[in-house]
């Protein structure tokens, strides 16, 4: 059941991300965010690790603030969504990946556990768009290609298994085994 934390979540996610769509898609935005409040719910996250999952990407991609969130969310709700954000758009993409395969090592279970849900709704989506577009044609919308994506998603499994393990890590490996095929043993 929807909570007013989670609906008030939903409706400000729906207004600050109107009119994007996902990476070379005409798939509005909006619906990441929402799957991955979903994933979030079906592992029995309390509603402000829902809400923060459904807003995980407000600071990073659209004009929402940080104070605005805690104002509008509460404090553990905008750290959360905080946590979950790359700082500087600017850097590389790898210097950006790096931040978060560094930042999630140590950060906090909520952090955590939204971060992996947001990852399991992405490599979902590329699997989905593989099957219906074949995979050159998909892996052609990522700037570095099939090989740093794959670095990328186990490097942060990696980070993620740093502290006490939780449930959605596990179906995370099991989507980018599903992508990538079983990690190698060398």
């Amino acid at each position: 059941m929807l909570t007013t934390l989670v609906e008030r979540a939903i409706e400000f996610a729906a207004r600050a991300h109107q009119g994007q769509v996902r990476k070379g898609t005409d798939i509005p935005y909006i619906s990441h965010p929402y799957a991955v409040g979903m994933i979030l719910l079906d592992a029995g996250c309390d509603d402000e690790v829902v809400a923060a999952g459904i807003l995980h990407d407000t600071l990073e991609d659209t004009d929402a603030t940080y104070e605005e969130l805690v104002r509008k969310f509460g404090q553990r709700v905008a750290d959360i969504v905080l946590g979950c954000s790359e700082p500087d758009k600017t850097l590389s993409w790898e210097e950006r990946k790096d931040h978060t395969i560094n930042s999630l090592k140590t950060a906090s279970r909520d952090v955590r556990m939204v971060a992996c849900a947001d990852k399991i709704h992405n490599v979902r989506s590329t699997l989905r768009a593989i099957e219906a577009e074949g995979e050159e044609a998909v892996w052609r919308r990522f700037k570095r290609g099939k090989e740093p994506q794959e670095w990328y998603f186990r490097q942060l499994i990696e980070s993620l298994k740093e502290r006490e393990p939780f449930p959605l890590l596990q179906t995370l490996e099991q989507e980018v085994a599903r992508l990538f095929g079983p990690p190698s043993s060398g």
